[in-house]
């Protein structure tokens, strides 16, 4: 692991690292934000997921999380969204695949499958990284995103009830088999058979019996992708027909943006801390 930067906030550290993974074949870069009382004893991580076009650095500089985190005393952890480098492939202008968009999905097609194995890339090396190098408490784990991250979140959460004991979602692909903006993106990843792409779509995982406490989701409802992207009612449908908790909240006039990330901020972190205690 090799520090790129690391600078004093809220009394704690934020960080900039980077990591050599074998999983995605390159150097791979991260976010790390510890409070000051890390210092003295072992905090909950919240790891956060970041939507399509993004890097570790958008909600790191935009999501204004620092000061609610150094309050409550968690770790915020902050992947990339892809592999990274001239040698990984990316089909440049498409925004919604290759480069900032790798589904938090371990691909199975070439030339993918060398590359975009971010799932691996999160749950295994980089999780050892921060168990390792950082004063985490691994059995006290959330899981947060926005967008595409907050896909990647809800099916980390349902495939992994054990390790993550928190989940929340800031206006998340909630069926991406199904959504015009990621339904390519699995095909090319995984390939034609549908079967597949269900162990990485929310609803499908819940309909197919994986299961998780309770969720919160926060949808704008001025999103410019919440009819044919987002649908938040389809969890709704899912999570109720399953008995799962959710507390869907549709924000009034509020977008897809940062802005509206870094607006109710401070309501998923305090969400997470109480489950985390």
């Amino acid at each position: 692991m090799k520090i790129i930067s690391e600078a004093k906030s809220h009394g704690g550290c934020q960080g900039v690292y980077s990591t050599q993974s074998d999983a995605c074949g390159g150097d791979m870069t991260f976010a790390v934000f510890r409070p000051l009382v890390a210092k003295e004893q072992l905090c909950p991580v919240v790891w956060f997921l970041s939507g399509l076009t993004c890097t570790h650095a958008n909600v790191m500089d935009k999501g204004e999380y620092r000061r609610m985190a150094a309050e409550l005393g968690l770790i915020i952890v902050c992947p990339d969204t892809s592999p990274r480098g001239d040698h990984v492939p990316d089909e440049p202008d498409n925004w919604q695949f290759g480069k900032g968009a790798g589904f938090y999905l371990d691909a199975t097609q070439a030339p993918w499958s060398q590359h975009y194995r971010m799932e691996s890339h999160i749950l295994d090396e980089l999780s050892g990284l921060v168990a390792a190098h950082f004063a985490a408490d691994m059995g006290r784990q959330g899981i947060m995103g926005h967008s595409m991250g907050g896909h990647g979140a809800l099916t980390f959460a349902l495939k992994h009830p054990d390790r993550f004991k928190s989940c929340s979602a800031f206006a998340p692909i909630v069926q991406p088999s199904t959504a015009d903006w990621s339904r390519p993106a699995l095909e090319k990843y995984l390939g034609a058979d549908e079967t597949l792409w269900r162990r990485h779509d929310a609803t499908l995982l819940i309909e197919d019996g994986a299961r998780f406490p309770e969720f919160l989701v926060d949808q704008g409802t001025a999103d410019g992708f919440l009819e044919n992207g987002l649908r938040p009612w389809l969890l709704e449908e899912a999570c109720q027909k399953a008995d799962i908790g959710l507390s869907l909240r549709m924000q009034e006039g509020y977008d897809h943006s940062y802005y509206f990330i870094s607006t109710f901020m401070d309501d998923h972190l305090a969400w997470h801390a109480e489950r985390l205690k």
